[in-house]
């Protein structure tokens, strides 16, 4: 900008006039030091003066650096008068041009007020959630080494600043060392609190400083609704911290346990992307509070997309409480085996097939019969229980959800068809052995 300001003024100054000019009433134009101080600044109102006048228009007393013009010397001064005031806005211009695009200011994005929402939530329970990486040993085959080696990995988040972790069971299972990754990508040994297979929730425990450890706001699953907008937030194919959105898309499914094929009840069913690595990663509501742990698909096609899968933090909590405290979960059992679905259904029956009743069990000491063969090899059925305290089992799902409500010393009344006649038998449920 300042080169073109240059040879403006250069080409002004080789076409100008001589100081001193002649002019056609025989008038000299003599301008002094003073006239060309102020020229650049009265010549933009002569300009605004010689436009209206015509040519040969002689009185020029309004403009006081102009004598008595003829139309000739006109026409050479307005070229004179037009060219100085350009040159002089283009230095003027040519800093403010030059400076504005040395500092060229972005705007500044504009979000709208649900993106916000959804920005900060990220932000706020990050650090809540953590990496697993389970490790195996393993032995090589050439150097007879023992190596560990990563067989597997989840996501899971912190319940409290004693350090518990909490995440799926399957996230764990068949691990030699675990390893936790927080947000600052500190990484921990962690332990085994504690299990329940059933339910697939596990608690780990890493000895963290107090001061990067940090709660994850825990809510109620109770009160859910149909339609309503959550977040998943995990370490899907290892990478570090990734939000899903979606909605609720269903309430009261029932899933089977992957580790011991026991229904899970009260299932939350979302469409928000759960792929493998988020197993163990919360589910978020929009306050962002907890509402379920993330721990399973079902999809069709084999894919990492299809329906999800959250266990409700009502089922959670109380898992949990019990595995901080006791280290197990204290869970009533009839203490039998029985038959899949399939196969009473194939007998014209409806109910659970009793397979085993050890003798040691409550089903056992209650005097339930197992199945079992003859002298000869032939089958003899044992009892298929049809109800429990009058409500009506037609498998073994109907079975679990009855003894889910019940606890430890309860005393129930077993309703079994033994024969071609029904009996009512009396257990008393007993806790659950425990598991190593």
């Amino acid at each position: 900008m300042a080169t073109t300001s240059s040879l403006l003024l250069s080409t002004l100054f080789l076409h100008s006039p001589p100081s001193s000019s002649r002019f056609s009433n025989g008038s000299f134009f003599n301008p002094s030091p003073r006239s060309l101080s102020l020229y650049p600044v009265r010549s933009k109102r002569c300009l605004r003066i010689l436009s209206k006048l015509p040519l040969d228009d002689t009185d020029n007393d309004a403009c006081p650096l102009l004598p008595r013009l003829s139309a000739a010397a006109v026409k050479p001064f307005l070229l004179l008068c037009t060219s100085v005031a350009l040159s002089f806005s283009l230095f003027a211009a040519s800093p403010a041009v030059e400076s504005a695009a040395a500092f060229v200011v972005t705007t500044p994005r504009k979000l709208q007020t649900d993106e916000l929402a959804t920005v900060r939530l990220f932000q706020e329970n990050t650090p809540s959630v953590v990496y697993i990486t389970n490790l195996a040993v393993r032995q090589d085959a050439f150097t007879l080494d023992v190596l560990e080696v990563p067989q597997g990995s989840g996501s899971g988040f912190v319940w409290d600043k004693q350090g518990h972790i909490v995440t799926n069971y399957h996230v764990i299972r068949g691990a030699s060392d675990l390893r936790v990754t927080l947000a600052d990508q500190t990484t921990y040994d962690a332990k085994v609190v504690g299990f329940d297979q059933d339910k697939d929730v596990a608690v780990l425990r890493i000895d963290a400083p107090k001061d990067k450890l940090r709660p994850i706001p825990v809510g109620v699953s109770a009160d859910l609704l149909v339609g309503q907008k959550v977040f998943a937030i995990g370490n899907p194919f290892g990478l570090d911290h990734t939000l899903t959105t979606g909605v609720i898309s269903g309430l009261r499914r029932e899933i089977s346990s992957a580790a011991t094929g026991r229904p899970i009840q009260d299932v939350i069913q979302t469409d928000a992307a759960i792929n493998p690595g988020n197993s163990g990663g919360p589910l978020l509501d929009s306050s962002g509070t907890l509402i379920g742990i993330n721990t399973a698909i079902y999809s069709p096609s084999g894919a990492s997309s299809g329906v999800g899968f959250s266990i409700p933090v009502d089922t959670v909590g109380g898992i949990v409480d019990q595995l901080v405290r006791f280290g197990k979960v204290t869970r009533p059992i009839l203490g039998i085996k029985f038959a899949p679905d399939q196969s009473v259904e194939q007998l014209g029956v409806s109910g659970v097939l009793v397979l085993d009743a050890p003798p040691t069990g409550p089903a056992g000491k209650a005097g339930l019969q197992s199945t079992k063969r003859d002298g000869y090899g032939r089958l003899i059925l044992g009892d298929i229980i049809t109800s429990v305290n009058g409500t009506k089992v037609t498998n073994g799902s109907d079975l679990y959800r009855i003894l889910d409500q019940c606890k430890v010393g309860d005393e129930v009344t077993v309703e079994v068809l033994r024969g071609d006649h029904k009996e009512k038998i009396s257990v008393t449920l007993e806790p659950k052995p425990d598991e190593t």
